[in-house]
């Protein structure tokens, strides 16, 4: 496979990544960080991380945008659940390094 095809599957598969993320706005980060260790913050780091390796400036809240599909704030107020002790303990345990 040549490697713009690559490039455009690799791009296809995010674009569905941040959909299927959008479809489940019921799934808190937290959740996601203790069955998979990353959440859509990391995803937006990452993101961020990756644009200024190409010499792209981006700050955070761009970068968040992208992957919260708005607003962090927004996303936050009409979405984000406080964290239950159980959830808060899985963490504890764990959290990623990264």
């Amino acid at each position: 496979m040549s490697e713009p095809t690559t490039t455009e599957l690799e791009a296809a598969a995010f674009r569905r990544l941040l959909a299927h993320l959008d479809s489940r706005k019921d799934v808190q980060n937290i959740d996601m960080m203790n069955l998979t260790g990353f959440c859509r913050n990391c995803l937006s780091r990452w993101y961020q991380e990756e644009a200024a390796e190409r010499g792209v400036e981006m700050d955070k809240d761009a970068a968040r945008e992208i992957v919260y599909g708005m607003p962090f704030a927004e996303w936050k107020a009409k979405y984000q659940l406080d964290a239950t002790d159980a959830q808060k303990a899985a963490f504890e345990v764990n959290k990623p390094d990264h």
